[in-house]
C-alpha cells in the first residue's frame, strides 16, 4: 500500500529546512491554514436555543473529525450528552443502510419536541428519534421550532433567497403586534398580526428579516430566518431595532396615514395626498423641483394631520472612469464609468419639511441648527404627535444634534448638542436610543474623553445623568431595557492589568449604578444571551489562549459552569508557534502600545530574521489580532523566513479620545512613532528581529500607510508593499476622507498626501493596484508613480487587469507580494515559477 505523507509529517519534514523563501517555505505558507485541521478539541461552540427558554445543545469537535452533542440545563448546572450517541449510532446505522460510528454522527441540526422524541436531519433527510426506544423513523421536512432567534440591532433587507423554514413568533407583551417582512428592497410587507400572549409560526426563508412593529408603525423587533425552524419571542425586555445608520440604509415606507385615509405620494418631485377611499388627488406642494425635489420616506404623525418630508438640493455629479483591459466577453477594452463623490465635493442638502395636511401648508421651519446636514436620520414622531425630532449630523463630524421641531409652529430647539474640536467618530461611535414613555434618551460621548453614555431628559434637553464613567470606553451597547432601566453592553479597558482592546461584557442601571462585568477571563470574550436574557454563553480566547467557553448569569455574571476548554497541543507538537503578545511605551513615555508578533513554524532562535510590518492604521478601528486563530496572513507571510508584526499605533480606534485624535488631520502620522519605538523595545528583548531589515505592506489604508512610511521614515523601513493604497484623500471617498481629514478641504490634505511625499523615496517600492478598483480610485495609484517618475526614483509596479480592490488578497498578487521581500529582504531570488512544472 502506497502510503502518503500527513499534514504532521510534511511540516515536521520542512521544519529541517533553512528557511530562505526557497520553494518549501513557499508550500508551507500557502499550506499554514491546513495545519490545524483535526488538532483542536472544543474550539468552536455554537449554542442553539431551546424555545423561549435557557435549555441550549451545542456540537462539540473532539478532533481527528470526532464530535459529540451536549445538552446544556443552565439553571441545573447541567451539561450532560444530547442523548445515547452510541444507541442512536447504531439506530442510524440501520435506517440509513451504512455504518454510522457514534463519534461521527451526521447530524445537522436538532430539535426536541414535548413528546420526549428528537428530531434531526441527517444524511440529507429528516429524522425522529425516540429516546426512550432509539427507534428511527423518517420525519417530515421541517422539524418542530426549537432554537430561539436574537433580536437583530438593526434592520436591513432581506437576502433575495434562501432555505425553506419557520419563524414562530411569540408575542409577550400587552399589546397586538403587526408582522412585516422586509423585503431585499428595505421596504415593509404586511403579513398579518399576533395578538398578546400568542404565537404565529409564519413560514419564510432563510436570511430572510422580518419585523414586529406596533400600531403606530413604531419597530418592537426584528429577527432574521435561520436555516430550520425557530421561535422568535418578543417580550418587556426586547431591545427595538433601528434602520442601518450608514448611507445605504433603508426606512420603511410611511406613506399610509396611520388612521388609513391617506396616501401620501412623491410623484415629479411633488407630494400628492390620495383618498384611499375614493381614490381623489390632490397636490400637498408646488415648488418641488429636479434641482430641490421632495423625497421618500414620509412621515406621519400618529394623528394623522400632519406630515415630515425632506426636501433635498442633490448633490453634485463626479464620475470616475476605469477602463478593463481585458474584458471575457470581448476583444476590445471597456469604459466602466462610476458615481463616487470625493472629499469636498458638493453633496445632497436635506431639509426636513413640516406639512399641515388639512391646509395644504408647508409650516416654516428655520435651519439654523442644522445649516449644512452631512447625514439628517432617525427621524421620530413623539406619541403625542406634538413634535417631531431628528438626528442631525454636520457636515465635517464636529456637530451632532437631537432637534426638536414643535409641530404647530415650526420652532426648533436642540434636545442633544454635542460637539468636538476634531471630530465626533460617526461611524463608530453614535449611539441615540429615544424612550418615548418617559421622554428620555441613552446617548454616546467621548466628551469627557472617554467614550461614555449619558441619559438624557429629552422634555428639558439636558443631561440628567453619566452612566458610565472612568478610563475605559463603550465599545459597544447590546441591549436596553427601559422596564428594568438597565443597559447591557461591551467595554474595552474595564479590567486593570489586562489588554485594553479586550472586548468585555457588562450592565448597568441608568442612573450609573449597579456596574457589573460579566466576563473575566483575560481574552477578548464573546458573548451569546440565551432568548429569556438569564444567562450568557461566553467564549473567550487571546492570540496565545485557545478559546474557553463559559455559561455565565446575565445578572451577576457569576460563572455557572464551564462548557470546554480547547485543546491544541495536537497542533503545538506538530510545530505550530503560537504568536506572542508584546507592549511597549509609545511616543510619550506613558502610552503602552500593543502589538502581536508572529514567528515561522521554522523558528530557530539562534538566527536573526528580517521584520515585516503587516500594516493597517485606519483610525476606523483597531486591528491588532486579539483572539485566538490559526488562519493569519502575517502567520503565512512568517513562514517565509520573516519575523511579521502586528501593531496599533496612536491615531486608531478604541482608545481614549487623545490617542484617536492623533489621527486628525495627520493621516501621514500613522501612529510610526509609536510603532518604530515599539519594534526597537520588541528587538531588544529578542535580538532575533533584525531591525537593518525592515519590511512594511498594507492594503488601501494600509497601503496609504506603507508607503508613507517608507517615505518618511526610510532609515528604518527599508521595502514597502503598498496595495490600492488611498495615497491622496482628495481622491478617495467622500465619507471616509473628510471623516477623519476635515471639511473643507484645507492644506492638510496635500501636506498628508503620498504624492507630496514621493520625492523623498529612498529604498525599495513595489506599488499594486488593480485596473477595476472601485472602492479606491485607481488613479490615486497611478499619481504616485507619476510623481515618482517626475522624481527620477526606482520602483516597481503592477498593475492586475481585471481586478478590484485588494490586489494582495489574489493569488498572484499575494506572490508578488511575497516575492518582493524575499528579493529584497533576504535578498535571495523566489522560485522561479516560468522553470516550475
Amino acid at each position: 500500500m502506497k502510503s502518503t505523507l500527513s499534514i504532521v509529517g510534511f511540516f515536521a519534514a520542512l521544519a529541517s529546512v533553512h528557511a530562505q523563501g526557497t520553494k518549501a517555505d513557499y508550500d508551507r505558507a500557502d499550506r499554514i491554514g491546513q495545519m490545524a485541521l483535526g488538532k483542536i478539541a472544543h474550539g468552536r461552540i455554537e449554542p442553539i436555543w431551546l424555545g423561549s427558554g435557557s435549555r441550549f445543545w451545542y456540537r462539540s469537535d473532539l478532533g481527528g473529525g470526532r464530535r459529540e452533542f451536549i445538552l446544556v440545563d443552565p439553571a441545573a448546572a447541567s451539561r450532560k450528552p444530547a442523548f445515547d450517541h452510541a444507541r442512536l449510532a447504531a439506530a442510524l446505522t440501520k435506517a440509513l443502510s451504512r455504518d454510522v460510528s457514534a463519534d461521527r454522527l451526521p447530524i445537522d441540526s436538532i430539535s426536541f419536541a414535548p413528546d420526549g422524541s428528537m428530531r434531526f436531519k441527517a444524511g440529507g433527510r429528516s429524522w425522529s428519534a425516540d429516546l426512550g426506544s432509539y427507534e428511527v423513523r423518517a420525519a417530515g421536512s421541517a422539524g418542530a421550532p426549537s432554537a430561539g432567534l436574537q433580536p437583530l440591532e438593526t434592520i436591513h433587507p432581506s437576502v433575495a433567497s434562501g432555505e425553506d423554514t419557520e419563524i414562530a413568533f411569540g408575542n409577550r407583551t400587552g399589546e397586538p403586534l403587526d408582522i412585516f417582512w422586509v423585503d431585499p428592497d428595505g421596504k415593509r410587507v404586511a403579513y398579518g398580526s399576533v395578538a398578546p400572549g400568542q404565537t404565529r409560526t409564519q413560514h419564510t426563508f432563510s436570511k430572510h428579516v422580518w419585523l414586529l412593529a406596533r400600531k403606530d408603525g413604531t419597530p418592537v423587533a426584528a429577527f432574521e430566518a435561520a436555516s430550520t425552524p425557530a421561535q422568535a419571542i418578543v417580550d418587556s425586555t426586547t431591545s427595538a431595532p433601528v434602520w442601518r445608520r450608514r448611507p445605504e440604509r433603508r426606512t420603511p415606507d410611511g406613506s399610509i396615514s396611520f388612521d388609513g385615509k391617506w396616501r401620501a405620494l412623491i410623484r415629479d418631485y411633488q407630494i400628492v395626498l390620495k383618498d384611499t377611499a375614493s381614490g381623489e388627488e390632490r397636490a400637498l406642494t408646488k415648488d418641488g423641483s429636479p434641482d430641490d425635489r421632495y423625497e421618500p420616506p414620509i412621515y406621519w404623525s400618529p394623528d394623522s394631520t400632519r406630515l415630515v418630508v425632506m426636501k433635498t438640493v442633490p448633490a453634485q455629479e463626479h464620475k470616475i472612469y476605469e477602463v478593463e483591459s481585458s474584458p471575457s466577453d470581448q476583444v476590445q477594452p471597456k469604459l466602466h464609468t462610476l458615481d463616487y463623490l470625493k472629499a469636498g465635493d458638493r453633496i445632497a442638502h436635506p431639509r426636513p419639511h413640516l406639512i399641515d395636511v388639512a391646509a395644504a401648508r408647508d409650516i416654516p421651519i428655520n435651519d439654523d441648527l442644522f445649516p449644512n446636514p452631512w447625514d439628517i436620520s432617525e427621524v421620530r414622531w413623539d406619541p403625542d404627535s406634538s413634535r417631531f425630532t431628528f438626528l442631525y449630523n454636520q457636515r465635517g463630524h464636529q456637530v451632532m444634534r437631537v432637534v426638536a421641531v414643535d409641530a404647530k409652529t415650526g420652532e426648533a430647539r436642540a434636545l442633544i448638542d454635542e460637539q468636538a474640536k476634531t471630530f465626533i467618530d460617526w461611524t463608530n461611535k453614535v449611539f441615540y436610543h429615544p424612550m418615548n414613555p418617559t421622554h428620555e434618551a441613552i446617548w454616546m460621548s467621548e466628551r469627557d474623553g472617554w467614550n461614555h453614555l449619558y441619559l438624557y431628559d429629552l422634555a428639558a434637553g439636558a443631561v440628567r445623568n453619566q452612566i458610565t464613567k472612568g478610563e475605559w470606553v463603550v465599545r459597544k451597547v447590546d441591549r436596553v431595557d427601559p422596564v428594568k432601566r438597565q443597559i447591557w453592553f461591551q467595554a474595552g479597558g474595564i479590567r486593570p492589568g489586562q489588554d485594553p482592546y479586550y472586548v468585555h461584557f457588562c450592565r448597568v442601571n441608568f442612573d450609573g449604578s449597579g456596574l457589573t462585568i460579566l466576563t473575566e477571563g483575560d481574552g477578548t470574550h464573546d458573548v451569546k444571551f440565551s432568548p429569556d436574557g438569564r444567562y450568557i454563553v461566553d467564549t473567550w480566547s487571546r492570540v496565545d489562549q485557545p478559546p474557553v467557553t463559559e455559561v455565565r448569569s446575565a445578572e451577576t455574571g457569576q460563572r455557572v459552569l464551564e462548557l470546554e476548554r480547547a485543546d491544541a497541543s495536537a497542533l503545538l507538537a506538530a510545530g505550530w508557534q503560537v504568536p506572542e503578545r508584546f507592549a511597549a511605551k509609545g511616543r510619550d513615555g506613558k502610552t503602552d502600545i500593543y502589538g502581536v508578533i508572529f514567528r515561522p513554524t521554522t523558528f530557530d532562535p539562534k538566527k536573526r530574521y528580517p521584520v515585516v510590518e503587516n500594516i493597517y492604521a485606519g483610525p476606523q478601528g483597531s486591528f491588532v489580532p486579539k483572539a485566538w486563530s490559526t488562519s493569519n496572513g502575517s502567520q503565512a507571510m512568517a513562514e517565509l523566513g520573516f519575523i511579521v508584526v502586528q501593531i496599533d499605533g496612536m491615531g486608531t480606534n478604541n482608545r481614549s479620545k487623545a490617542f484617536h485624535d492623533v489621527c486628525w488631520k495627520h493621516l501621514a502620522d500613522a501612529g510610526f512613532p509609536d510603532r518604530i519605538l515599539w519594534m526597537k523595545a520588541a528587538a531588544a528583548k529578542h535580538p532575533e528581529m533584525d531591525l537593518g531589515r525592515v519590511g512594511i505592506y498594507g492594503t488601501s489604508a494600509g497601503g496609504q500607510s506603507a508607503l508613507a512610511g517608507i517615505l518618511q521614515y526610510p532609515d528604518f523601513y527599508k521595502a514597502a508593499v503598498a496595495d490600492c493604497g488611498c495615497h491622496d484623500n482628495r481622491m478617495d471617498k467622500i465619507w471616509w476622507n473628510e471623516q477623519w481629514m476635515g471639511w473643507p478641504v484645507g492644506p492638510e490634505y496635500a501636506a498628508n498626501s503620498n504624492v507630496t511625499l514621493a520625492p523623498k523615496l529612498r529604498g525599495k517600492l513595489l506599488l499594486m493596484v488593480g485596473e477595476l478598483d472601485t472602492n479606491v480610485d485607481p488613479a490615486s495609484t497611478m499619481q504616485v508613480v507619476n510623481a515618482l517618475v517626475k522624481a527620477g526614483k526606482d520602483f516597481d509596479l503592477f498593475i492586475l487587469p481585471g481586478a478590484g480592490h485588494g490586489v494582495a488578497g489574489t493569488p498572484y498578487g499575494r506572490r508578488k507580494l511575497r516575492d518582493f521581500f524575499v528579493r529584497s529582504l533576504l535578498r535571495v531570488d523566489p522560485p522561479d515559477r516560468n522553470t516550475i512544472q
